[in-house]
Order: structure tokens, then sequence, then C-alpha cells
């Protein structure tokens, strides 16, 4: 099986039982996130400004943390997660839908979609991993200490951003098209930091800048350029 449709399917599995586990909570509609966990079908879920609540998941439905928040997890599989300023998630993931993490944002584990943008703004932290397949992964000064992967996503670092761990672009397993001859556009800009090996299993355009710093090399040749981005 595919390794995102693995992921898919550990989403959507964990979803539906947490759906089955509480019969009060609302199916349908949107709701606010009471106390301990909140399970919705086919409603968003909000997380109000400050609150502390347990897990958080929806099938078909977006989740908003507001900002200062904290939660044990936001999953959904058809939706947008969002974590506001400051706020705090032990793991964020969807399937179908993009992931921003504000400024100030903490997740302790890992943050994975597989088909969506994920966007990390100003001072974010990630413990673990940030894993897109289809989706484009942007970092504003953020920080991520697992490592980057994705399979037909463009990368892009801004700012200090440092990603601990390297950067993974593994080949697509199968592929019902021949279009993506070009790859994924991967772009470290000045003053970004990639510690460990950046791997790449597939074509790419890997553009490093001459401020940045980087680990080691596989799959690619770099193309240096000077000032805030390339000029391709």
């Amino acid at each position: 099986m595919h390794r995102y449709l693995a992921i898919a399917l550990v989403a959507l599995l964990g979803s539906a039982g947490c759906v089955n586990a509480s019969g009060d909570d609302a199916a349908n509609a949107d709701v606010t996130a009471g106390d301990g966990d909140t399970h919705s079908i086919n409603g968003s879920i909000e997380v109000p400004h400050g609150a502390k609540r347990g897990e958080v998941t929806s099938v078909n439905g977006a989740i908003r943390v507001d900002d200062d928040a904290t939660v044990s997890a936001a999953h959904t599989v058809n939706g947008d997660i969002r974590v506001g300023t400051h706020a705090t998630a032990d793991s964020v993931h969807t399937v179908n839908g993009a992931i921003t993490l504000g400024a100030g944002a903490r997740v302790n584990a890992t943050v994975t979609t597989v088909n969506g943008a994920l966007a990390l703004h100003d001072d974010a932290q990630v413990a673990g991993a940030v894993k897109s397949v289809n989706g484009d992964i942007t970092l504003t000064a953020a920080h991520v200490g697992g490592g980057l992967e994705t399979v037909n996503g463009d990368i892009s670092l801004r700012g200090t951003s440092r990603i601990e761990g390297g950067i993974l672009v593994r080949k697509p397993e199968f592929s019902l098209f021949h279009w993506e001859s070009s790859g994924p556009r991967i772009v470290i800009g000045p003053g970004a930091t990639v510690a460990g090996s950046l791997r790449f299993e597939r074509e790419v355009r890997l553009y490093v800048s001459d401020r940045a710093t980087i680990g080691p090399v596989t799959g690619a040749t770099p193309i240096r350029f000077a000032g805030e981005s390339p000029s391709s």
C-alpha cells in the first residue's frame, strides 16, 4: 500500500472510531468544543480562545484552534485545520485539506496532510515531521524538528526557518499521468537552514540561496542564487 494512502486510512479510521465513541456529540452541525474530547461527523469545530481541550476530530468539517488555545489532537478527513497564534496541539492531521500554523504555534508531534497545502508562520514550532503528498509546504521563520517530506508539492523556506532531519522528496509510487517532468520546486531562501540530508528520489528544481545553510544533497544539483528569491 502506498505510504500516503496508509496515512489517509489511519486518519480516516481514527476519526471514525472517535465519532462512534461518543453518542452525545453533534454529528451534523458546527460546534464549539466543550470540556474533554469533541467529535463531529459533518460539522466544523472551533476551540475558543485560550481554552484547553482534549481530542478534537471531524470527518467532514474544518477545525479551528483559536489563539492561545490547547488541544491534545486536531484531526479531520475532509477539512482545513488552522492552529492560531501561540496555540498548542500534540498532533495535527487531515487528509483532504490545508493546515496553517499561526505565529508562535506549537505542535508536539507530527503535522500531515495528503491533499492540501501546509503553511507555518513566524516562530511556529513542530517537534516531529511535516508531511504533505500533493500540497505545497511553506515556512516563514518556523522550526521543524523531524524533517520535511513530500511527493508532488513545492517547498519554500523563508526567513530564518530551520529544518532538522533534512528534506525528503519521494518518487511517486504510481502515476495516471506523466506530466510532472519538471518535478517539485524547492527553494531554500536566505537565512534558512536545513540540518541533515536533502534526498530527492525524483527530479526536482532545487534553488539554494548563497546565504542559506544546507546539509549533503542526493539526487539533485543545487542552483545557487543571490538576492531574496531565484529569478526563475
